[in-house]
């Protein structure tokens, strides 16, 4: 269940100010799916049993929201600037054009293209 509610922060918006803390809460979750994945796996290994299939899951959906997480958080340390004046325009855009231009601000401060 961690292992999943962990992926929550990975499809977070672009603003900075509130995708970061949904991130962070993800990167912790995630690591927390792992530690009782991990935990509950080794317990079954010392009683002999087979081992709980929810925990491998959980282990493996809370490794992927970890590292997913743990790659948007540098993103956003990397490009907060542009992130932040990219939100702030988004915020005052009102048209289409308006919004269009503020995709080319980012990036072209950013130095991404799409094709």
């Amino acid at each position: 269940m961690l292992g999943l509610l962990g992926w929550l922060g990975v499809g977070s918006s672009i603003n900075p100010h509130r995708g970061v803390f949904l991130v962070i809460f993800s990167f912790v979750v995630g690591l927390a799916a792992c530690w009782f994945g991990l935990t509950a796996m080794r317990q079954a290994r010392r009683e002999g049993s087979l081992r709980p299939l929810s925990s491998v899951l959980g282990t493996v959906f809370g490794v992927i929201a970890a590292v997913i997480s743990a790659f948007i958080l540098i993103g956003f340390a990397l490009f907060w600037q542009q992130l932040n004046t990219y939100s702030t325009c988004m915020n005052s855009a009102s048209t289409l054009n308006a919004q269009q231009a503020c995709k080319d601000q980012l990036q072209q401060s950013s130095g991404i293209n799409s094709y």
